[in-house]
């Protein structure tokens, strides 16, 4: 094995993904491709004492959307603590928006870019600018600016100048990607749950990474939800403010921690069989999924425990630590599922060992824009209970059409 490097032309290492590329020995430092992305490699003088050092797929874009998130949801926290009436503002699809939806997805898109800056930008998010540039939206834009700079301050961790409210706009703006089956794109909900983030509740900012219209990383910061495990008596916000955080990389597991940047812990969804001994998460708002759909498949299941009702992706991120074995999801007739409300903790759940389909067992395409194609409704439960609860689910559902 004492062959020198000058000898050396290729090497081809075995791991759990396939990849080759040419080394040039007569440099220190030498780069391959590993599915269509760059490494890093390091050799040393002979083949018999040589080191390999790598990062993983994804790794950067992990820890970048780790820190956007937390700083966003920084920002939520203060604005959620001194939130007046007058911080809603109306959309054309009277959904609430609140500066802090705003804000969260300025600082997502000011992070993202400064942390991963020779990557290719795309952002798929539900905010625009177009309120905010009208005359009546500049009172708002002002104070998304200020918010916005005041968190960037104190976080202290980007020297940079103080945001005018055009890089505000430009930063909101970067989120008009329409996604797709082509190249990466970003999914952002900056704040998953205005009404529960508008009463105190739950909420989530959801950031997830798409290639080539797979999901391969999603990151969930829910300033509210406890770091400890929540049930139906137990449906208080965070006592401490410190709320937690969810993340995931494909084929790599999932993790939670709390938002303070403690220890993290491998998570898994429950490993619950018997249905009666199941609970299920559902929509906190009747107007967002048809409650008396999911307690006719709760009763056929026979689930004894009542349903616990929260708002937004918290549910995946309660979920997927075994905080409750179901998340039933079934808005009204005429409404499109968008990426961004199912995204990151879509992979969040399945990195934790469960799955999330629609009602005819589908899995969710992501590829396909902004829209998901899914039929009736949105299922999540553990590998043992989803036969089950397909079962259940079509029953009610036919039950459901023929009383029509």
């Amino acid at each position: 094995m004492g062959t020198p490097t000058h000898c050396l032309r290729a090497i081809t290492l075995r791991t759990d993904f396939s990849f080759c590329h040419y080394l040039e020995p007569k440099f220190p430092n030498y780069f391959f491709k590993l599915n269509k992305k760059p490494f890093s490699l390091s050799l040393s003088s002979s083949l018999s004492s040589s080191t390999l050092s790598f990062s993983m797929p994804y790794e950067r874009e992990l820890a970048a959307a780790k820190k956007a998130a937390t700083l966003a949801s920084r920002l939520c926290q203060k604005v959620q603590r001194v939130l007046l009436q007058s911080d809603v503002h109306s959309k054309s699809d009277k959904s609430p928006v609140t500066v802090a939806d705003y804000g969260s997805q300025v600082l997502v898109s000011f992070v993202l870019e400064r942390e991963l800056p020779s990557v290719p930008f795309s952002i798929v998010a539900e905010e625009d600018s177009g309120d905010l540039r009208t005359e009546s939206g500049q009172d708002t834009l002002k104070r998304i600016t200020d918010l916005v700079n005041d968190t960037l301050a104190n976080d202290g961790s980007y020297n940079v100048s103080p945001l005018t409210n055009e890089d505000v706009l430009r930063a909101i703006d970067n989120g008009k990607s329409d996604g797709g089956s082509v190249g990466r794109h970003w999914v952002l909900d900056p704040i998953d749950g205005t009404k529960g983030f508008v009463r105190g509740d739950q909420y989530a900012i959801a950031l997830a990474l798409l290639d080539e219209g797979k999901v391969v990383l999603g990151v969930l910061a829910c300033p509210n939800l406890p770091p400890t495990s929540i049930g139906s008596n137990q449906l208080q916000s965070s006592s401490n403010g410190v709320g937690s955080l969810f993340f995931a990389k494909v084929g790599h597991g999932a993790y939670t921690q709390a938002l303070d940047g403690s220890t993290q812990t491998r998570v898994h969804v429950t490993d619950i069989e018997n249905p009666e001994e199941a609970s299920f998460f559902e929509s906190y708002e009747a107007a967002h999924s048809l409650h008396a759909l999911s307690s006719s498949i709760a009763e056929k299941l026979g689930v004894k425990a009542p349903p616990v009702r929260i708002d937004s992706q918290a549910k995946y991120g309660a979920l997927s630590r075994g905080d409750g074995a179901i998340y039933l999801r079934f808005p009204h007739r005429g409404y499109r599922e968008k990426i961004w409300d199912h995204a990151a903790g879509c992979i969040v759940v399945s990195e934790a060992g469960g799955i999330v389909m629609d009602a005819a067992g589908n899995p969710l395409d992501f590829s396909k824009g902004k829209f998901l194609d899914v039929v009736a409704g949105i299922i999540v439960t553990n590998q043992k209970l989803m036969p089950s609860l397909l079962k259940a689910v079509k029953e009610a559902l036919n039950e459901k059409a023929s009383s029509l």
